[in-house]
């Protein structure tokens, strides 16, 4: 069946040859296409579960910043019960995208509304808290690390990946990201070695972060 116009899809293989097929569109904000980071951090979420069988199994996540939801729903795929968050204008593209790949998923995918630094009570407290690329919008910063600290407890892992970029404030931004960051959080880069063998890029990291004891 032809897509609506404006719409496309991004084809995400797995480890086991299925598909993952992540409706993308042509005009809107940031979230509505499939970014690198979001690429590398799922096939990075399936090498983990490769190498420690059942690690996500059953594990509640919560994904920010989520977009078109492909690190949640990957995530799903490997057992976690996720909620996939965002704006209320990227509900109705992660719904569908959970929809249309529901018969790869082993736990469990709804989509949920979260603003940065708003009332995180209907949310599940996670096991693991997932972001990928949400550092770019100086403004966004403070709220998205309350909406952290509400979250996490000292259990959770926090797995964030990002592109680094070098053009005008992107350095900035990130140096006070992860200046405030490191006010209640503690975090350690993952070596690209540890990245999947094929997504991986010297200019995309992965750092798994967790709340200071």
């Amino acid at each position: 069946m032809a897509e609506a116009p404006g719409v496309f899809v991004r084809e995400l293989e797995r480890g086991d040859g299925a598909l993952l097929e992540i409706r993308q569109l042509s005009s809107g904000d940031v979230g509505c296409v499939v970014w690198d980071a979001a690429i590398v951090l799922s096939k990075f979420l399936e090498r983990r579960e490769r190498a420690e069988s059942g690690l996500f199994a059953g594990r509640s996540v919560v994904e920010l910043g989520s977009g078109t939801g492909i690190v949640g729903i990957m995530a799903a795929t490997l057992g976690a019960n996720v909620t996939v968050t965002d704006l209320e204008d990227l509900q109705d593209l992660m719904k569908t995208n959970i929809e249309n790949n529901s018969a790869l998923l082993t736990g469990s995918c709804q989509a949920k509304v979260l603003k940065w630094g708003q009332d995180v009570v209907d949310l599940p407290s996670p096991d693991y808290i997932l972001m990928a690329d949400c550092i770019y919008y100086e403004e966004s910063l403070k709220p998205l690390l309350k909406t952290l600290r509400d979250l996490a407890s000292s259990d959770t892992c926090i797995l964030c990946c990002y592109e680094e970029r070098t053009t005008g404030k992107n350095p900035e931004i990130e140096r006070k990201f992860f200046e405030l960051l490191r006010i209640d959080f503690e975090c350690e880069e993952v070596p690209i070695d540890k990245h999947d063998e094929e997504y991986r890029s010297e200019d995309i990291h992965i750092l798994q972060i967790c709340r200071k004891k």
